[in-house]
């Protein structure tokens, strides 16, 4: 009885994997064949998007990088402080020597 119950066990397992291994197999076939489908067309409107992308990318780096460089040359264009005005003849200190 326990000798059935084993092999009823295997052949179960065994037609999981299969049919797991069946679904996989399919499902691997319709992704290949969605790539084969694509014309040239298509396979360069698809360059053609990542390129765009990219450089989407990069020109908002670049905006970055001139805000950036635009505060820090307003924030040295800000006006001086006024310096305290030294006196034009230095006073005399007596020193206890």
């Amino acid at each position: 009885m326990s000798d059935n119950l084993a092999i009823l066990g295997v052949v179960a397992i065994a037609a999981m994997m299969l049919r797991t291994w069946w679904l996989h197999r399919e499902k691997m076939k319709g992704l290949s064949m969605t790539n084969q489908a694509l014309s040239p067309s298509d396979e360069r409107l698809a360059r053609v998007e990542q390129a765009v992308e990219s450089i989407a990318i990069e020109v908002e780096r670049i905006g970055e990088g001139q805000r950036f460089v635009t505060k820090l040359m307003n924030d040295r264009a800000q006006p001086m402080p006024e310096r305290v005005a030294i006196p034009a003849q230095p006073r005399k200190v007596d020193t206890p020597h």
